[in-house]
C-alpha cells in the first residue's frame, strides 16, 4: 500500500469529494494559497467559485458556510485555526449545532467546520488549544479528531456526507506524518474508536497527536507493562463501548488528551468510566492534559502540555 503524508490525506479526500459532489465547495482563509497544504491545487481544478479565499473574518465565514448549508449546498469551512471558533461562536454553537432542532428537522445543516488544533510549535495561546469540550458540550455538532493519514481521509470524506454539522480537528504536528493509505474509495464510520496497540495492564484513551505519544511510551514500557492503546477517533459521537471492553480486560485506565484538564475531554471519558464500569476498576482513572493556564510560548509550552514523561509517570504510578 502506497504511504502519503497526513496533509496529503485531507486534500485528497477534499478534491475527492469536490469531484463527486459539485455542491461541495470550500470557503475560508488563504484556501486558494493552501492552507497548510491541505487545500493546494484545488482552486486551479475547481475554480474560484468553488474554493474561495475569505478576509480574516470567521464570523463571515462560518455564517455564509451555515447559510449555503440550508440551502442545500455542502460547505467545508477552513477556519485554519480552532482557536478562532471562539470569534465565530455564535454561527457554530447557537446556529449550526441547533437550527435543525430549532426548525422542527425542515432543515439540515450538512457542513464541516475544519481547523488545526494543537501545540509543540511554539505559538502561544491563541494558536495552540484544542478547544474539543466546547464543542462536545453543545449538542447538534460532530466531532472529529483523526491520528492518522488513514484515519484523517476516511473520517473527511464521511465528514463531508454528513447531513450534520462536523468540526474536523486536525493536529499541526501531525500534518507531516506519513502512513498507509489505499487508492480506492473507503470512508470510517462514526463513532468507531480503534485499538492501536493491544494490552493486559493499562487502557490509555489517546486522541490525536496523543496517541502517537503514547504509542511511544507503550513501546518504551513493553516486557514490563503491557499498554493497551485506544484512538476514539470522533469524540461525538464517543464509542465507549469499546473503551469500557478494554477497561474491563485491564482494571485501570488513563485518558491522554490535550484539551484543558478541568472540564475536558478527559475528565467526561473519566467520568463516563466511573458511572459505568466502577467496578471493574483495581485504581481510580487518571488523566494526562493541558494545564488550567493559558498556553504559554517559547519554552515555557512544555509545562503545560501533555508529554511522554507525563504519560509514563501517570501509567506507572497505576501499576505501583
Amino acid at each position: 500500500m502506497r504511504q502519503i503524508m497526513y496533509l496529503q490525506a485531507i486534500n485528497e479526500a477534499l478534491n475527492e469529494e469536490m469531484k463527486r459532489d459539485d455542491k461541495v465547495f470550500i470557503i475560508g482563509e488563504s484556501v486558494q494559497g493552501s492552507a497548510f497544504n491541505t487545500t493546494a491545487g484545488l482552486v486551479q481544478k475547481y475554480g474560484v467559485d468553488r474554493v474561495m479565499d475569505t478576509p480574516i473574518a470567521e464570523s463571515g465565514i462560518a455564517g455564509a458556510a451555515v447559510g449555503a448549508a440550508m440551502a442545500g449546498y455542502r460547505p467545508v469551512a477552513d477556519l485554519m485555526f480552532a482557536d478562532f471558533m471562539y470569534c465565530c461562536a455564535d454561527e457554530v454553537f447557537l446556529k449550526a449545532a441547533m437550527w435543525h432542532f430549532m426548525h422542527a428537522k425542515k432543515v439540515n445543516v450538512p457542513l464541516v467546520f475544519k481547523a488545526c488544533i494543537g501545540g509543540y510549535a511554539r505559538l502561544s495561546n491563541e494558536h495552540s488549544r484544542c478547544p474539543s469540550a466546547m464543542v462536545m458540550h453543545h449538542p447538534g455538532l460532530k466531532l472529529v479528531q483523526p491520528s492518522t493519514p488513514y484515519d484523517a481521509k476516511g473520517l473527511m470524506k464521511t465528514a463531508i456526507r454528513d447531513d450534520n454539522p462536523v468540526c474536523f480537528f486536525y493536529h499541526k504536528m501531525l500534518l507531516p506524518l506519513t502512513g498507509d493509505v489505499p487508492e480506492e474509495e473507503y470512508t470510517i464510520p462514526f463513532g468507531v474508536a480503534e485499538v492501536k496497540k493491544e494490552g493486559t495492564d493499562v487502557t490509555v484513551v489517546a486522541t490525536s497527536f496523543q496517541v502517537h505519544q503514547v504509542l511511544a511510551v507503550a513501546a518504551e514500557l513493553e516486557g514490563r507493562i503491557s499498554v493497551e492503546v485506544i484512538d476514539p477517533r470522533t469524540l461525538e459521537p464517543l464509542d465507549m463501548e469499546t473503551i469500557l471492553k478494554s477497561v474491563e480486560k485491564t482494571g485501570r485506565v488513563v485518558i491522554v488528551d490535550e484539551d484543558t484538564e478541568r472540564c475536558g475531554v478527559g475528565a467526561e471519558i473519566g467520568m463516563q468510566i466511573v458511572e459505568k464500569a466502577f467496578d471493574l476498576l483495581d485504581a481510580p482513572p487518571k488523566r494526562v492534559c493541558s494545564g488550567n493556564m493559558p498556553i504559554p510560548g517559547a519554552s515555557l509550552e512544555q509545562y503545560c502540555l501533555p508529554s511522554a514523561q507525563k504519560i509514563k509517570a501517570a501509567i506507572e504510578s497505576l501499576m505501583d
